[in-house]
């Protein structure tokens, strides 16, 4: 029996890798060491640290398959056609009216069996 192995690209993606986990740990840990600073300086800190952290993960085998990917899903997004605005608001007062219409029926038909074990058990609600 043969076993694949998964390719795994360029042996230093486990050293970006490694960074990356190091940059949004040090994030996260830097905005709590330095929790009496500016929260302005902070936030700027944490998005500097998380883009710096998202270049470097693209920069890998499985960041360049993860942006194909994000380009193919906008690629695909742009092509869905959307309903207006009065086909969306048709459609939600249909949903809302069979959701109404079922509803009644299954509080009709839990208050027929209730009476129905009621008078099969002799207890009343």
């Amino acid at each position: 029996m043969s076993e694949k192995t998964e390719n795994q690209g360029n042996p230093m993606d486990v050293v970006k890798w490694v960074v990356v986990g190091l940059l949004l740990a040090g994030a996260v840990i830097g905005n709590n060491i330095y929790g009496d600073m500016s929260v302005v300086l902070r936030a700027a800190g944490v998005v500097i640290a998380v883009a710096v952290a998202a270049f470097v993960a693209s920069q890998t085998t499985k960041g360049r398959v993860f942006l194909g990917f994000a380009k193919e899903s906008r690629t695909e997004v742009r092509k869905v056609v959307w309903p207006t605005r009065k086909e969306a608001s048709q459609t939600t007062l249909i949903v809302l009216v069979v959701t109404l219409i079922v509803a009644l029926i299954l509080w009709g038909l839990d208050g027929i069996l209730v009476r129905v074990v009621g008078l099969a058990t002799g207890i009343t609600v």
